[in-house]
């Protein structure tokens, strides 16, 4: 009996780390497909503006403040009110301040056809939307980034070369 209760309790210690860790790969995935939802908002957004790029705040400190951010500019090009928030965020930022994401906004007011990200023109490292803080502990890059090509990558180095 005190054999079955050792392989029992074995089992146990063994699955129930690899539980958690699938859990928050599901979490990542979700917030991933989050930010690829975003940036289909932001392409509606785009086709009805001149493809030119929202003049937003990066974020803001409580939902209170009265400035333009991506949870009030893109709302009514969201199919879902949820996807400005990662269910990885366990800071709650999206609870404060109306989103778990930051806007890059030093490509305020930019064409879309001519980003210039501090001398970057590479579309496929100008980061546009960010997770606020590394909400993703299992992997060694814990931020997900949507770039200006629409691609979503879970963390990117953005040294360029000059």
């Amino acid at each position: 009996m005190l054999v079955v209760i050792g392989v029992i309790a074995l089992l146990a210690a063994l699955a129930v780390p690899v539980s958690l860790r699938m859990v928050q790969k599901g979490r990542s995935t979700a917030c991933l497909g989050n930010l690829r939802q975003l940036g289909m908002a932001l392409n509606l957004y785009l086709g009805e503006h001149n493809q030119t790029m929202p003049v937003l705040a990066a974020g803001r400190s409580q939902k209170s403040e009265q400035v333009d951010v991506i949870d009030t500019k893109l709302k009514e090009y969201a199919p879902d009110g949820r996807i400005f928030s990662c269910p990885a965020d366990t800071g709650n930022f999206a609870q404060t301040t109306g989103t778990s994401y930051h806007w890059n906004s030093a490509l305020n007011g930019q064409s879309i056809l001519n980003l210039n990200f501090m001398n970057n023109t590479t579309t496929t490292t100008i980061p546009i939307l960010a997770d606020k803080e590394g909400f993703h502990t299992y992997r060694e890059n814990k931020v997900n980034i949507l770039t200006a090509d629409g691609r979503i990558n879970q963390g990117l180095n953005f040294t360029t070369t000059p």
